[in-house]
């Protein structure tokens, strides 16, 4: 059973196919035939190369209050205390940490909190460990 377009002949499908050929394959696959207006132009000799992180930051998006490097390291943190443990004291987060074979920068800063102290949320962790959560927008 032939999956043909119903809008366009093949002969109109063979055309925009070759159209677009550049384009989907890229020119590493031994030249390219795209349209020379559709090719970035090269920086100037006086201007600097594009890059996709000019401010220096590897990743945009980050919540207001923490720098791409706290939103990395809380998410590190997450990784390895399960929903399960939480609401939970330190013992139960340093027992879930090990349990998720945590590595030992994380359970020894986990066993540094405060005994007696019930956490709800990783961001609750991760404020007791001394660092900052996001800013509430309003």
């Amino acid at each position: 059973m032939d999956r043909g377009n119903s809008k366009h002949s093949p002969r109109v499908d063979e055309q925009m196919s070759q159209e677009v050929n550049g384009l989907v394959q890229g020119p590493g696959t031994g030249g390219s035939r795209v349209d020379e207006s559709r090719q970035p132009e090269p920086a100037g000799e006086d201007q600097p190369e594009p890059t996709t992180a000019p401010a220096g930051e590897l990743r945009t998006g980050s919540p207001q209050g923490m720098s791409s490097s706290d939103v990395e390291a809380r998410s590190r943190l997450g990784r390895f205390i399960t929903m399960t443990a939480l609401p939970g004291d330190r013992d139960t987060l340093v027992a879930n940490a090990r349990d998720n074979d945590a590595p030992d920068d994380i359970v020894a800063a986990l066993e540094g909190l405060p005994p007696g102290t019930r956490y709800q949320t990783i961001s609750e962790v991760w404020a007791a460990l001394g660092h900052k959560n996001e800013t509430t927008r309003w």
